[in-house]
């Protein structure tokens, strides 16, 4: 079987399109950057500013003159609002290309955003700084099945199959049919584009946060952020949703998550997730 570096090695229809967010996360993130700084990583792609103009000049948003610059645009719609769509658009095109009838490409990408969104709230609920940066962990988190889909596709989509109809974890059942799971491809994937060690091992190790070392805080995001985004849309081909959620208790304990809080929490991103939809629309059409 197959190795997690030898497919992503293989996966080569992959694009390193998720840089440019990463980029544009580490502006936002950082106290001295303005702005400017913002709509200059935006500029670099031309349809990723072409569809941030669609947004400004949205007049569902009531601005009161024509924007025309990637700089007004982001003055007017605000930095994180702008490296959410932003974010949302590129995790969006790289999954474009994925066949219909293999995955569902929009729920897909909805999960991951909702993924994302958890993540920052849970580690904004758990009392972490700058909650933000987990944000981009979460957005990943299922990126592994990108490259699974691509590479070994039958493999992928029967191990999606049987862990539903047996209720088994699909990762153990990926293991088992592959050789590797979503979590490790994901890890590999991560490393493989150059992103920041704390990316790569909160992918790679979120199904076993304890094994993550210095960035268990990272990985524990991403488990909680990604087992209640799990629980919330339940394997299709069972349609049922399990009556429990399961929490890797390392992940409970190092980020001193409280689960009563996981109801708020959910509607909170729920709310956010419709809001960043309704404005990554004409961006995702124009990128």
């Amino acid at each position: 079987m197959p190795s997690a570096e030898e497919l992503v090695q293989s996966c080569a229809s992959i694009p390193t399109l998720p840089e440019i967010y990463v980029h544009a996360r580490n502006v936002v993130d950082d106290p001295g950057s303005t702005g400017d700084h913002l709509a200059g990583i935006i500029k670099r792609d031309p349809a990723l500013s072409a569809g941030l103009l669609r947004v400004a000049n949205d007049p569902r948003h009531g601005f009161p003159r024509q924007i025309e610059t990637i700089e007004n645009a982001v003055r007017l719609i605000g930095p994180q609002a702008t490296a959410e769509v932003v974010g949302a658009a590129t995790v969006g095109r790289t999954f474009s290309g994925m066949p219909a009838y293999l995955m569902d490409v929009a729920k897909f990408w909805r999960k991951s955003l909702l993924c994302a969104l958890l993540a920052g709230k849970i580690a904004e609920s758990s009392g972490l700084d700058d909650s933000a940066r987990f944000y981009v962990a979460g957005l990943f988190r299922d990126i592994g099945h990108l490259v699974l889909y691509q590479t070994v596709p039958q493999r992928a989509q029967s191990s999606f199959i049987e862990a539903g109809y047996l209720e088994a974890s699909l990762a153990d059942v990926e293991q088992s049919n592959i050789g590797c799971d979503f979590a490790e491809v994901g890890g590999e994937f991560m490393r493989s584009l150059g992103l920041p060690l704390q990316l790569e091992r909160g992918v790679r190790w979120q199904l076993d946060p304890g094994k993550a070392g210095d960035f268990v805080l990272h990985a524990s995001i991403v488990h909680l952020a990604g087992a209640i985004a799990d629980h919330e849309e339940p394997v299709e081909t069972t349609s049922r949703r399990p009556g429990w959620l399961s929490l890797h208790p390392d992940a409970v304990s190092s980020t001193k998550f409280a689960p009563a809080s996981i109801p708020t929490l959910l509607a909170e991103a729920q709310t956010d997730l419709q809001r960043v939809l309704r404005l990554v629309s004409p961006l995702a059409k124009a990128a």
